[in-house]
């Protein structure tokens, strides 16, 4: 049995605050004896405006909040899944990355994952997000092979594209990480619906650490995010949801209930080549 915490927050674009409150959440799961704690995205700073990200982002080997993730993770031995920082790169153009980082009980980065779909999309008339103006896009799937589970990363947006999920989980994955900051719009429609779609399809746990609330931006325009960070079972039922309030949802997963998912509807392992469409 496996005890997986996830915390739900409301990030401010004030990396230092963020990490104050995070910190104090780490060390409130550990306590409830969580194995595998979970962060969402961009854990460290929401912002809007690319001025506000140049004068507070860090490279990775800078970056605050990862620095003191590492030193809880190592201190408490427990698993800690970043579930995404945004940071500095050394691409000409000046991007971003979102990038999901799994830190081990030594407090060594067992694993990274740069965010590959990036959320280009018209919500509404009001409500526009052009992410890979300032982040630029991963090219590779990420599986952790712990002694934990074997994890499948990714976040947010990656979501939408289930063949992902399916790479991961015919590799190996028993777990599926989806941090994420949802739009409220999109999350109300779809967010429980695409969860449970990818539980389902590869018959893994699902957890998905989220953003929640509005988020205080000290530049450009204030973020809104959905909240309810859900845990779902192999089978496809929610196990879990954290509701719109901040705090720390405590969740125990059996990876039997993988197994015996994957034995009654071995879908994985039925693939077939096609041809077309034209």
């Amino acid at each position: 049995m496996i005890r997986a915490a996830l915390l739900q927050l409301t990030a401010s674009d004030d990396p230092a605050r963020n990490l104050s409150i995070l910190r104090g959440m780490v060390r409130d799961a550990v306590a409830q004896g969580a194995k595998l704690i979970c962060t969402p995205e961009v854990s460290n700073c929401v912002s809007a405006s690319r001025a506000r990200q140049l004068e507070v982002l860090c490279h990775e080997a800078e970056d605050p909040m990862l620095a003191a993730m590492r030193e809880e993770a190592a201190k408490a031995g427990v698993w800690l899944a970043l579930g995404s920082v945004a940071v500095r790169t050394d691409e000409a153009d000046g991007r971003f990355a979102n990038r999901s980082l799994l830190i081990g009980p030594d407090g060594a980065v067992h694993s990274r994952y740069d965010k590959i779909h990036m959320f280009d999309v018209e919500v509404s008339a009001t409500e526009t997000y052009r992410e890979s103006a300032g982040y630029r896009p991963g090219d590779r799937a990420v599986l952790a092979r712990t002694p934990l589970a074997a994890i499948g990363l990714s976040i947010c947006y990656d979501l939408r594209f289930p063949q992902l999920y399916r790479a991961l989980a015919q590799a190996g994955a028993e777990i599926l990480l989806v941090p994420s900051a949802f739009s409220p719009v999109t999350g109300a429609a779809h967010w429980e619906t695409l969860l449970r779609a990818r539980a389902i399809e590869t018959g893994s746990f699902v957890l998905a650490a989220a953003q929640t609330g509005r988020h205080a931006a000290t530049e450009g325009r204030a973020r809104e995010t959905w909240g309810h960070s859900l845990a779902v079972d192999p089978w496809g039922a929610v196990i879990v949801d954290a509701g719109t309030a901040t705090g720390i949802t405590i969740v125990d997963l059996d990876l039997a209930e993988v197994a015996q998912a994957r034995r009654r509807v071995p879908s994985l392992a039925h693939d077939r080549p096609y041809d077309g469409p034209a």
